[in-house]
């Protein structure tokens, strides 16, 4: 069984590869990856094409596009990761390489995917989300983390106690410390997403008015029950009464994105002035972004990836309570 991971951009463009039927890597423009023999060819491309790039991260490229091109084969499984779904789509490659610019943003190297289905993050073992968080764009699962996703594909429940250990990247796979250190951030901040996650949905609510006060806004907390649509009230006196009053609804809700029915109930009557918030642990359709945009009112829309950004880039900010529910520390790195 041979099950590859496909990472796109971050997860930020795993919408794009569903839609398109596609997965895809990116990097310079070196045109169709068949006018090259074998991967030294294409290093020297990429070094002509940028010369002022460390040694490793040419590696990197050249390595997992030679890899691209001759390892992943038709009927190989592919996984990709949506990073604010927190979802992987889990499909099957049907396709030969193709270079195909333009397709999506700046990636140009292709193969066609029937897309299967989708698994939540938080259904896997420890172990299988760790060895998902390798630090490479493209790699192979070992067959026990494989077997777990599939099984989870067609519905079985996962197993927690499968040891689940990433093959060896082996020599090809060379990173530099920059790389490394944007795969660690990367592996951090998934574990920040998955303790976020696992609060219940009271604490959601008080966590995002936690991150709104570590921003400036003195916040209000509706009560339990009925809010109308209002979870948090911004604003800079903590009444409403000054602007910019922020409406904030929260959806806590793993894995089910909201639609725009959601975006139009929270945005329907407001006055004028008002602004409003959005803030969804499942994401969004582009429906609703759609929504969204053409709103009545300024209208943000934050997923889990834009909910953790906040909260970390404004943490030393931060009060006592909203610290007790995701309590962080600072990792330095040397430059």
């Amino acid at each position: 069984m041979t099950l590859w991971m496909v990472r796109s951009s971050g997860g930020t463009l795993a919408d794009d590869f569903v839609e398109k039927g596609v997965v895809a890597l990116g990097g310079e423009p070196i045109g169709s990856l068949k006018n090259f023999s074998n991967k030294q060819e294409i290093l020297e491309a990429l070094r002509r094409e940028r010369p002022h790039y460390k040694p490793g991260t040419l590696q990197s490229a050249a390595s997992q596009w030679i890899r691209f091109r001759d390892e992943l084969s038709r009927g190989d499984r592919v996984v990709t990761y949506d990073s604010s779904r927190r979802v992987y789509h889990v499909g099957t490659i049907t396709s030969g390489y193709q270079n195909r610019p333009g397709t999506i943003a700046d990636f140009q190297h292709y193969r066609e995917v029937d897309w299967a289905g989708l698994i939540e993050r938080d259904d896997l073992s420890t172990r299988a989300r760790n060895s998902l968080g390798s630090t490479l764009t493209l790699f192979r699962l070992p067959d026990d983390v494989a077997e777990e996703i599939l099984a989870l594909l067609s519905g079985e429940p996962a197993s927690g106690d499968r040891k689940s250990v990433v093959e060896s990247e082996g020599e090809d796979e060379e990173e530099d410390e920059d790389a490394l250190l944007e795969g660690y951030r990367d592996r951090a901040m998934e574990i920040v997403k998955d303790r976020i996650n696992r609060l219940g949905p009271r604490e959601m609510e008080h966590l995002v008015a936690g991150v709104l006060r570590s921003m400036g806004y003195k916040t209000r907390v509706s009560r339990q029950g009925s809010d109308l649509g209002i979870d948090v009230l911004a604003s800079p006196d903590g009444f409403g009464f000054e602007s910019p009053r922020i409406i904030v609804e929260v959806k806590h809700r793993s894995g089910t994105a909201i639609g725009s029915k959601d975006i139009r109930n929270l945005v329907g009557g407001r006055h004028a002035s008002d602004k409003g918030l959005f803030v969804s642990t499942g994401g969004f359709t582009k429906d609703a972004r759609y929504e969204a945009d053409r709103a009545n009112i300024p209208l943000m829309l934050w997923d889990l990836d834009d909910l953790v950004q906040a909260l970390v880039e404004n943490y030393e900010n931060a009060d006592q309570k909203t610290r007790t529910l995701i309590p962080l520390t600072r990792l330095f790195w040397p430059v």
